[in-house]
Formats: C-alpha cells, structure tokens, sequence
C-alpha cells in the first residue's frame, strides 16, 4: 500500500498539472471549442480502449506491469507537448497520455490502469476496510493534485500570444508532469508480484467475460452511462471555462484548483465514515445529486471568486464519493474479476463521455459557455436517481470474498440488501 500511495501521489500531481495547461495551451494554439472537444473525444476512446483491454489483462497477468508501464506512456505524452506543436503529434499524445481527463482540481482518476491499482488494493486489504483504504488513496490524490496545481503555474502564460511563444511559456509545466509520471511508474518497479489470491485457479492467459459479476455489471453500466454524459461536458473543460467566462490564466486557475485539493483532504478522509453511518449507496446518491445541483449557481456566478466557491464546495462533495464508490464496485465483484468489472464498469460511460465532449465543443462555440454545464448538472441529477432505484431496489448480492471462481448464486433469487435503504 505504502508503494501504491506513493505511485498514485506522483501520478495525481501529474495529471493535474495536465489537467490546468492542457486546454489552455490548446487554446492558445488556436484550437477552438469544438476542436478541443474533438481532441478530448479521441482522448476518452483511447482510454476507453486502454483501461479496458487492462481490466481483462490484469486479471490474468497481474496488476504491476500496467502500474508501470501506463505512468510511462503519459511521461512521453508530456515530453510530446513540450517540444513538439503538430496538431497530429498532440491528438497521439494527448491520447496516449489521457490529457483532458479530468480537471486539476480532479486526480482521483490517475489513468486507464485504475482498473488494475483498485484491484491491486482490494485484494491487499481487509474488505471491512476497504472503504478506508481507498480513502487514503483519494487523500494521497489530493495531495498530489494540490503539488500539481502549484506547478501548474510554472506556465507562464501571457494573454494573446503567437503559437510559438506558448510552446515556450507552457513547456516548464509539461516537463514537470513528465518528470512526476516517471517518478510514478518507477515507484510501482517495487511492487511485488500478483499473488494467487489476484488471479485466482483458472488459467492465467485466457480472457474471459466477468460473467459472475454480471449483476452488478449492468447496473454499473446504466448508472455509469449516464454520470459518463454529464463528466464529458464538465471535467475536460473547467480551465477552458474559467479561461474564457473570467479571463483566468494558469497562475490563478492553478491556485483556485490548490484551494480546492487542500479542501479536499479532509473530504477523502472522512469519507469511510460517512458511508458507514448514513449508508454507502445513500452516500453516494445524496453526493451526486447535489454535486449535480451546485453546478448552476457556479455557471451563473458574476466573478471568478464566487464560481471558484461554488466549485470548490461541489469539489468537496465530489470526493467524499470517489473512495465510496471505488470500494462500492470492489466489493460487488467477484475476487477473480475485480479489475475486470472495475474496468468494463466504465465502458458505456466512456462512450457517452466522448459524444458529450464533441457537443460540448460545439455548444461553447456557438450556444453558450454556461450550456454545456447546465446539461451536465441535469444528467447528474439524473444519475443520482438511478443508482439509488438500482442500487437500493433489488440491489445485486455482494460477490464477497470467497474463493476465486466460485460460482454466484441465481440473481433471481431474493438477495440480502447491499446498502441500508434510502
């Protein structure tokens, strides 16, 4: 764990370096809102692709090679954009690194081997502390993210610049998030081996659908499917946003987004106990809905610090759900498919992420800069009902902790309830 955390703290900073500059160096080589939405589409696909070719892999090769290899990937992405200005080179980097997903504000989701450190994670802890595990692994992000906001202002970015002045303005910060992505993968060089508890008694190269799971797959799908539409209109474009309503550069985006990860620490921390007095799903509802709610006043705000505290109360929201519904997932999944259901969870929410994106693109360029979050607050609301009808009416049986492999019962029969009723 200690190895984990430190890995997933370099990785956050990283990312939120990425997350502050990226749409804004963009932005300052004439991308316009609908090309940025593009770039970002290309950008969920090949995560897409990646985090789920990585749960079904993992789950038979063991969790260390992507834990090291991915962080790498997104050093070289990094190193891309500081010296390199091709719109071709960027999409290719901007993909094979995952910039654009997420805020700098963000850093819970470190990348497309999440599937695998949660995995990692559930299999080394206790299950009646898991919950208190990923807490810690959301209190290291924010850490993390808190140093990659402030080194985000390495960017010294000057308004109206040529193309080949913000290459130069914008390099000390992308070299720094390379620095931070190698540090991670480096880190994860000290990991040890999977052990049989990881892979189970099945062969180890055959890939095979998480079938046992499945319960709690398809629910997992439609809730995600839906938060996916509503991410793909807010998280790539929040520095966008706050660059083009107030005419915020990477110094005080940076800032705002340091306040908001120093906030945040004591979110992920308590964020175990929370589920366990009022109830995980219950938890994990009332926080969507109203992380949904609080994006209107944000998006009317008159002036940059008042946006900034709408955002940074939704941020504090925000992650008091991530450990709960990292350890919610782990823990309706069947030992020998956590990675598998950790990933595939996610697909259709990738999906609907990239056409989001693509429309959130156009709606800034020809509609309204506050459209685009406005739709966003509505299909999280929208969420949030969802997974409290799925997840509280009929909720899957937990896949436990027994032997890998070991068959689940028929969902038809009458299973106990997962969550504490609503």
């Amino acid at each position: 764990m200690r190895v984990v955390l430190g890995a997933r703290a370099a990785m956050s900073a990283a990312r939120a370096i990425a997350g502050v500059v990226t749409a804004l160096y963009l932005a300052a080589e004439g991308f316009s809102g609908l090309e940025l939405g593009v770039l970002f589409v290309c950008v969920t696909l090949a995560t897409a692709l990646m985090s789920s070719a990585i749960g079904l892999l993992s789950d038979r090769l063991g969790r260390k090679p992507f834990l090291v290899a991915v962080p790498l990937l997104a050093a070289g992405a990094a190193l891309l954009f500081a010296e390199v200005r091709a719109p071709a080179a960027l999409f290719v980097g901007a993909s094979i690194g995952s910039f654009g997903r997420g805020a700098g504000a963000g850093g819970g989701n470190v990348g497309p081997y999440q599937p695998a450190e949660s995995a990692l994670v559930a299999e080394r802890v206790p299950a009646e502390r898991r919950a208190d595990a990923f807490g810690r692994l959301a209190f290291v992000s924010s850490v993390g993210s808190l140093l990659g906001s402030l080194l985000a202002t390495l960017a010294r970015a000057h308004p109206h610049v040529s193309p080949a002045v913000a290459i130069a303005d914008y390099r000390p910060a992308f070299l720094a998030a390379a620095a931070l992505a190698a540090l991670a993968g480096l880190l994860a060089l000290r990991l040890s081996g999977p052990g049989p508890e990881a892979l189970g008694r099945q062969g180890r190269t055959a890939l095979r659908w998480p079938r046992r799971s499945w319960p709690a797959l398809w629910r997992f799908w439609v809730t995600n499917g839906v938060n996916g539409f509503a991410i793909g209109m807010l998280g790539p474009f929040v520095s966008y946003w706050l660059y083009r309503r107030y005419g915020a550069g990477p110094g005080a985006i940076g800032v705002l987004f340091a306040v908001v990860n120093v906030g945040s620490l004591v979110s992920t921390l308590a964020a175990a106990g929370i589920g366990r007095r009022i109830g995980t799903v219950r938890a994990i509802v009332a926080v969507r809905a109203l992380s949904g709610v609080l994006l209107v006043p944000m998006v009317l705000a008159p002036s940059f610090l008042l946006a900034g505290a709408f955002y940074l109360a939704r941020m504090l929201l925000q992650r008091v759900g991530l450990p709960l519904r990292q350890s919610f997932t782990q823990d309706n999944a069947d030992p020998a498919e956590r990675a598998s259901l950790a990933a595939l969870s996610n697909l259709p929410a990738q999906a609907t992420m990239a056409g989001s994106q693509a429309l959130a693109g156009y709606l800034f360029d020809e509609v309204s800069l506050a459209a685009p979050f406005e739709l966003s607050a509505l299909f999280q609301c929208a969420n949030a009902a969802l997974y409290a009808l799925l997840f509280t009416w009929r909720p899957p049986r937990p896949a436990g902790d027994g032997p890998a492999g070991q068959e689940a019962p028929d969902e038809a029969a009458s299973p106990p309830p997962l969550a504490e009723p609503l």
